[in-house]
Order: C-alpha cells, then structure tokens, then sequence
C-alpha cells in the first residue's frame, strides 16, 4: 500500500529554527517517492478537519513537527482514525520521543518514520482531556504555567522558573483512592504518567512503559525543602522502587505505584498541566488508561 503522509508543523514549539529542518523534510520525502503535504497545526487544537482529510485522500501517516503537547492535541482528535503518527522532535522537552527512543536530530527522526515500525502505545484521560505521556498537580503544573508566560523557551529558561518557583513552592492537600490504595496526604506534586518522565530526559517514574496498560503514580509528600532535592534525586535514579504503599504511606517521602485508574481530590485546587502545557485545575480528576490508544512509529527492536 502506497503511504501518503502528511506532516504538521507547530510553529511556536520549542527554540530551534524549522527552515532548515521543513527542507530537509521536504528533500529526503521527495527522494523517497512518498506523496506528502506540509501543514501548519491547528492553535485551538481542533482537527475535525484533519480527520475528514484522512479519510478522503486515504493518508497513512501524520508526522507531528512539534513537542509532547502538540503530539497530545493531535493524536487525542484522533483516536478513532486509523493512521500511524510519526515525531519529529522539536518541543522544549520532547518527552515522549525520548521515551520512544526517536532522537532529536531531524536527519535520525526522519528515518525512524520512514523505516521505523509503527506499534501501539498507551494514553490516558484526566477528566475529559486525552494525554499521552504524562500530568502533574501543584508545583510542576506551577513552572509550566509560569514558563507558558516567558519571553523566552528553552531549558535554561524552565531551571530558572523551576528554581525560582522551588523557593516559593507550597503543599496542596489531595486525596487519592485507587482500587489499591487510599492516600490522605499533602504533596508537592502529583505525577501521573505514561511516559517515564517529563522531557530532556529527566526521569521522573523509572519503571514507566509506553504500553504495559498501566499508569505510574508518584507523590511527592510534604517535607522539610533541603530534603527535597535528595529525595527527588532517588526517585529520577531509580533507587526510589516501585511500592506496596499499604506498608509505606506514612514512612516515605515519596510514593510511587501503579495502577490503571484513580481519582484524585484535589483540594486546594493545585495547578495542573498535561504534556507540559497548562489547563485549566479542577477539584477532583477521574483518570484511567487509554490502553493502545495509537500508533507511534518508532525504531525498530
């Protein structure tokens, strides 16, 4: 069957100049004789036309040039289309390509979508908006909000909201209740992911798989601040394992299980941010698995 792509392009994602990553897309797709359209992405988000377009002129692949939150707006349209997603990263954190093993470099993402193997992969819903890698309440849901705002992307920017809003950060008061656990506590941050962290490979949930049907939960509890940056160190390291929290809730600074659906208080109203764009919080998220949600292209085993 003869592919026919079509690739949309963020234009406001990440720091890099597009120019010369847009010719080099258009020459190595020329080359390869594959039928393609370049397209601007849609800034309220709504691809009903998209998908109308997909099934008229029977294209096969959608490469988002883009970051995680482009690929979640794009793909969460999508969900009943059948048709493989590409990445070509160029977002600020590029969480999920990094996640997926698709390197930065254009030249490297772009044979992943040529020669890669499109598999499925997990998302999930929080309330009604679709994610594909991953959310967070409170103080990481804060510096996405704040670096939104910025003059500036990149991540020296993000360190320096992130440190700035270290000093000031507050706990929030959450309840969260899955089927195996209820948790009381107040946090920091509550991080429900997909993915196994939140972009420029900075691991947050170690044991995370894009595909496994499950969610991976990590609270980051109240505690004293110079605690803070060692515990969170343990758990970006890996050393921080997987829980039975029935033994552990009171005695650890950070919880971290899984599971596949949970609800989540969320008294004080913390922030919050899917895919590293800020929303609009609620008091209380209903969030379950979206198992084999869609089909990335990524490298071949």
């Amino acid at each position: 069957m003869q592919r026919k792509f079509v690739f949309l392009i963020n234009p406001i994602a990440g720091t890099r100049e597009k120019t010369a990553a847009t010719n080099t897309i258009i020459h190595k797709t020329k080359a390869r004789g594959i039928p393609f359209e370049i397209l601007a992405t849609n800034a309220k988000g709504d691809y009903s036309e998209l998908k109308r377009k997909l099934a008229k002129e029977k294209i096969t692949d959608i490469i988002v040039i883009g970051g995680d939150g482009t690929i979640s707006a794009v793909a969460g349209d999508l969900l009943d289309v059948d048709v493989n997603f590409g990445i070509i990263p160029f977002g600020s954190g590029n969480g999920l390509a990094l996640a997926a093993k698709i390197p930065v470099n254009t030249n490297k993402a772009l044979d992943i979508v040529f020669d890669g193997k499109a598999s499925r992969v997990d998302g999930f819903f929080i309330n009604k908006s679709f994610s594909c890698m991953l959310c967070g309440i409170g103080f990481d849901a804060q510096v996405a909000h704040d670096f939104a705002k910025a003059s500036r992307r990149g991540l020296q920017t993000y360190i320096k909201i992130s440190a700035i809003n270290f000093f000031k950060a507050k706990p929030f008061s959450f309840s969260i209740q899955s089927k195996e656990v209820t948790i009381n506590t107040e946090a920091f941050l509550v991080c429900v992911a997909n993915s196994n962290q939140f972009g420029n490979n900075f691991t947050i949930a170690p044991q995370a798989s894009l595909k496994d049907g499950l969610l991976d939960i990590v609270i980051v509890k109240k505690m004293n601040k110079f605690m803070l940056p060692f515990s969170v160190l343990s758990q970006v390291t890996g050393i921080n394992a997987l829980q039975n929290l029935n033994d552990y809730v009171d005695k650890r600074n950070i919880l971290y299980f899984q599971t596949n659906a949970l609800v989540i208080t969320n008294t004080d109203e913390a922030p919050l941010h899917i895919d590293g764009d800020p929303k609009s919080t609620s008091a209380r998220f209903d969030i379950r698995v979206k198992p084999n949600a869609f089909k990335l292209l990524q490298p071949v085993a």
